[in-house]
């Protein structure tokens, strides 16, 4: 069994205790019930295409995968629903603006950072064309199907298999 950070129950602050509840071992607090259920953390991922039909990547300036290419997205905040989430990631990272076309898929992916993560990808099409990396990305283009580079995470290079 893995080190696991809590001890105590956020509700109650009485001990928790690995207990078996639905098949699985799970922290649950031993005076409230309260019962740490660890669930899949919410991303986007966005295919963003041009009036060219091309590509948009972002190398990126933090971790995980500093310095790799991706696709454009983020973990999705309290309060906003994934189209929300993945046009002002979107936005945010790059300054472009677009319009949701379709959602691609919806992609598990394990990651050593944040754990497990549910990836909710989407086609984009830019409405505007002038580029302006934030601070989590030290490059952002537009290159054509067949000139992507290697694309960091294994699940937007599934994305982009499934457009």
């Amino acid at each position: 069994m893995k080190k696991y950070p809590l001890k105590f129950c956020p509700v109650c602050r009485y001990y928790l205790k690995f207990t078996k509840v639905d098949g699985r071992k799970r922290l649950v607090c031993q005076k409230c019930g309260w019962t740490n259920y660890q669930n899949p953390l919410p991303v986007v991922s966005c295919v963003v295409r041009n009036r060219n039909g091309r590509i948009l990547v972002v190398k990126r300036n933090i971790e995980p995968g500093i310095g790799k290419w991706s696709l454009p997205g983020g973990f999705i905040e309290q309060g906003e629903n994934p189209e929300e989430a993945c046009l002002r990631e979107l936005k945010e990272e790059t300054g472009i603006v677009g319009n949701i076309e379709k959602l691609i898929g919806i992609y598990p992916y394990k990651s050593k950072t944040y754990g497990s993560l549910l990836v909710i990808a989407y086609e984009v099409k830019a409405k505007t064309g002038t580029i302006r990396v934030n601070s989590e990305l030290k490059e952002a283009k537009y290159v054509s199907g067949n000139n992507l580079p290697r694309i960091y995470f294994s699940c937007q290079r599934k994305v982009i298999e499934d457009v």
